[in-house]
């Protein structure tokens, strides 16, 4: 047995351990992102925030959706890359003082976030396609286009006027 629950032999069942990955992931950015939010100062970025925990409980959804159209059962897996991205995103919004600054954090760590999961899901997708699974293709790739549109929100915003804000900050 490897790093995995169990070992891992084909391409279904690797595809299935990812899910369950995502499906984690998912779920702990759904808890992760109501702190955020609080901590936001930059009004269009608690907006922007807020909107993207309803896409993520849509995330969910859709994931728990595959699962169903695969015949595997919802269920999670420990993901320890996105624990540490969460665990870094709170650390640095700790050890920031000022406002605007901390808005440039948030959207840094959210960036990070949404990279992450644009590279799960990708691969998931390549993955259902492999394996004939179109529909299930079909249903992750509209969380990946959720996705890579709130990566692109968070690039405005940081170009827009917060990470202008942040320099100035003194």
């Amino acid at each position: 047995m490897g790093i995995f629950s169990k070992d891992i032999e084909t391409l279904d069942d690797l595809f299935v351990h990812q899910l369950q990955d995502i499906y984690y992931a998912e779920k702990q950015i759904l808890k992760a992102l109501p702190k955020m939010i609080e901590k936001a100062t930059a009004p269009e970025l608690k907006s922007g925030l807020t909107a993207h925990l309803a896409e993520t409980q849509g995330h969910i959804e859709r994931v728990e959706q595959v699962f169903e159209m695969h015949g595997a059962t919802a269920k999670a897996v420990d993901c320890p890359a996105i624990d540490g991205i969460l665990k870094e995103a709170d650390e640095v919004a700790g050890d920031v003082a000022d406002k605007q600054v901390l808005d440039a954090a948030i959207i840094a760590s959210g960036q990070a976030v949404e990279h992450y999961e644009m590279t799960r899901y990708g691969t998931l997708i390549a993955w259902a396609r492999q394996l004939g699974r179109d529909d299930c293709a079909a249903v992750l790739q509209e969380n990946l286009d959720e996705e890579k549109a709130a990566d692109k929100k968070l690039t405005k915003l940081a170009e827009g006027a917060i990470n202008a804000h942040a320099a100035a900050a003194e």
